[in-house]
């Protein structure tokens, strides 16, 4: 095997994507400043235990792990942000208030999470920790879609469900962990048949309303039918009537909803979203509550926030045209050295011509040149 060849869904990032991608980090960083987010820069590897505590099996079979020299313990190198950001909010920061952070940075996995997908996803999200309330749930949203916006990704179709619905329709049922992880993925999967053979020994109520999820989905008026077929919970109506106000305040995207969508169940503890897009595989944005995700750090604060990789972004938008450029001469004349310095001063890209080579500049567009000029040195249009 050649000495240069990449392992598989790992791949070198050439000079037009990497600055779209830059463009891309600046400018949904600068998104998330509007909102009041605080930027966080969490380490790439942790202790394992830390980085691992209250994740899941799922988020453990997507990290690397590998052996610290120093210490002797096992690291691992993150597959996901969020826990990290969770513990800085409780140890680091320790504020009794709302606290709004963002990030983006690289993360790994061991598997790429669908086809074609890579393997060191480029991620960037944003999460508000300490309010409980829908309205931190609508802030979320609302930032996320103007992250998309701004980057000119559209058209936005927003997908909401709520996790507490299953949790309400199985609250008090006896069943495994096992049987209830096959629940789940029936639910997911929109597999009545083995739903129904799952809960054949479910009460009435649950069995049938479990069923009844598994067709709600589509506008606005599944949450009207979905009061009509699912048990009068308190739990349910709530979850239903939150889903409904989200809807209602959200502009410039088409709204729909799949109750079933079970997907980071075990992660996400009330509203989940998913952002699409004509042109990508998959979400661009997932995000949701998720108020657990500090527990395991001794702070069990509410949580809402969203995530998306921006390399998958670039795939989906324009490519962006080349920047302009001024071309100069290579020479040792301090007037000429005093005017590129100038140039690039004051935001230009100047690009100069070393001995021997000609224009031979791919990423940029030498649209003007230094010229000189009665004494003096000027740009010129090509």
């Amino acid at each position: 095997m050649s000495a240069w060849v990449l392992p598989d869904h790992i791949a070198d990032v050439l000079p037009s994507e990497a600055r779209h991608i830059e463009e891309l980090r600046r400018l949904l960083l600068d998104t998330a400043r509007g909102y009041g987010c605080e930027l966080v820069m969490p380490p790439l590897l942790e202790h394992l235990e830390s980085l691992l505590t209250g994740t899941g099996e799922a988020l453990g079979l997507q990290t690397f792990k590998l052996v610290d020299q120093l210490s002797g313990r096992t690291l691992g190198l993150r597959a996901d942000t969020t826990p990290q950001v969770a513990r800085i909010d409780a140890h680091l920061l320790n504020r009794a208030g709302v606290t709004r952070l963002c990030y983006c940075g690289p993360v790994l996995h061991t598997r790429p999470d669908r086809p074609h997908a890579t393997r060191e996803p480029l991620q960037f999200g944003a999460e508000i920790y300490g309010h409980a309330g829908i309205e931190a749930d609508l802030e979320v949203l609302l930032l996320a879609l103007d992250c998309l916006k701004a980057t000119g990704a559209g058209p936005l179709t927003v997908d909401m469900a709520d996790a507490r619905l299953v949790r309400a329709l199985l609250a008090g049922v006896p069943v495994g962990a096992e049987v209830l992880g096959d629940v789940h993925a029936a639910l997911a999967a929109k597999d009545t048949s083995s739903l129904a053979r799952l809960t054949v020994a479910f009460p009435a109520a649950q069995r049938e309303g479990l069923a009844a999820l598994v067709q709600l989905y589509g506008d606005a008026s599944v949450l009207e039918e979905a009061r009509r077929v699912l048990p009068a919970l308190p739990a349910v109506a709530e979850a239903l009537d939150q889903l409904a106000w989200l809807g209602r305040q959200i502009e410039g995207a088409t709204v729909s909803y799949d109750l079933a969508d079970l997907r980071g169940y075990a992660y996400y503890s009330g509203m989940r979203f998913s952002v699409y897009t004509p042109g990508a595989s998959d979400a661009l944005v997932r995000g949701g509550r998720y108020d657990e995700v500090g527990a395991v750090f001794g702070r069990n604060r509410p949580a809402v926030g969203f995530s998306l990789d921006v390399k998958e972004l670039v795939g989906v938008l324009p490519r962006p045209a080349l920047k302009a450029a001024v071309r100069a001469p290579w020479g040792e004349d301090a007037q000429l050295r005093a005017a590129i310095a100038r140039l690039r001063a004051a935001g230009e890209t100047v690009v100069c011509q070393l001995p021997g080579h000609g224009d031979e500049v791919d990423e940029f567009d030498c649209d003007r040149e230094l010229v000189a000029a009665d004494g003096r040195w000027v740009v010129r249009a090509l």
